[in-house]
């Protein structure tokens, strides 16, 4: 199974970005490059940390000045775009699901600009907006198949965000086909935040409680999607002797050090790769308009790495072999 290696996460400046700290970036000369993020932070440790390293490393690479601003409210989306498209800002990155709207309407608006939406699929493909989307089922799956292999107690769990996000429903679609296809015997207790858009990724103290109440129903492995409060699931499970836990979106060992003790691997989208090379693409070539997608792995498993025996390594390569190959197909609509 590929075991991608990642650099140490570039240190961010962990401040929201005002609107007067948005750089003129109209003179023709200046490739700026600009992201806004899905309601939440920029160091959330999970979906737009990950997409924000991807615009860092980009802006490397082109020697291109890079800026990011936090939405702390949804109904702000189109206000912070338009910030960094007034500005002459060539490349726009917006991170989410809930930010596809405003994005097609900045990309009618600003039809020279570029745009990429991570987790956005385009129905009706505009010249000018890539949609980087992902086998999040794909990627559910593999998180699946490995905690019905390490369950002991034949009960697993998993806690997401909102289920208007079709990309969590996907996770979670994956995550019990993947448990049945290794033991159809395991329970899976699935939750998800009762909340919509504005609450359901940034509520830690509510995963850390539905995990809790998982535990108590006789859960040992726990998957965790939905931003900072899937994080705060994962955090809990850390502090419970003998449980084990895994991530989502980046490789959260990195990212989420508190989860070490329980962290045995993460349902990776390959975020900052796939922005990173968008943006390098919009910079340098012709456009991949219309749906992307990026590539799904599971992370390395650290400090997990001997617990996990040959027979369960073989197993979960052929399954990532098969999912490609599609051999495996996971259920639309479970």
């Amino acid at each position: 199974m590929s075991r991608p290696i990642f650099p140490r996460w570039l240190a961010l400046a962990m401040v929201l970005v005002p609107a007067s700290a948005v750089a003129d970036c109209r003179q023709p000369e200046r490739q700026c490059i600009g992201l806004v993020t899905d309601v939440g932070t920029i160091n959330d440790k999970s979906f737009n940390q990950a997409a924000w390293e991807g615009v860092q490393q980009a802006g490397t690479t082109l020697g291109a000045p890079v800026k990011y601003i936090e939405t702390r409210d949804a109904k702000d989306y189109g206000n912070n775009i338009r910030l960094f498209a007034d500005n002459g800002y060539k490349v726009i990155v917006t991170v989410g699901f809930g930010l596809g709207e405003a994005t097609a309407k900045a990309a009618a608006k600003y039809p020279a600009l570029r745009f990429i939406g991570v987790d956005q699929f385009q129905a009706k493909p505009l010249a000018n907006v890539a949609g980087l989307v992902f086998h999040e089922d794909r990627a559910g799956f593999m998180a699946g198949a490995l905690a019905a292999m390490l369950t002991g107690t034949n009960t697993v769990a998993a806690i997401f965000g909102s289920d208007l996000v079709p990309p969590i429903k996907a996770f979670r679609r994956g995550f019990e086909a993947g448990v049945r296809h290794v033991n159809p015997a395991v329970r899976v207790i699935a939750t998800f935040h009762p909340g919509g858009l504005e609450t359901g990724f940034t509520d830690p103290e509510w995963g850390a409680v539905t995990a809790k109440q998982a535990i108590d129903q006789g859960a040992d492995v726990v998957f965790a999607a939905g931003g900072t409060t899937g994080n705060g699931a994962l955090v809990e499970v850390a502090g419970h002797r003998g449980k084990l836990c895994l991530g989502v979106d980046a490789d959260q060992w990195l990212t989420l050090p508190e989860a070490r003790p329980c962290l045995v691997a993460s349902a990776m989208k390959l975020i900052s790769a796939s922005v990173a090379d968008l943006i390098e693409k919009a910079a340098s070539g012709p456009f991949p308009a219309g749906n992307v997608f990026g590539a799904v792995a599971l992370s390395a498993f650290h400090d997990f790495e001997n617990r996990i025996d040959p027979q369960t390594r073989k197993r979960l390569e052929m399954i990532e072999k098969d999912l490609a190959a599609g051999v495996l197909v996971v259920p639309v609509g479970h």
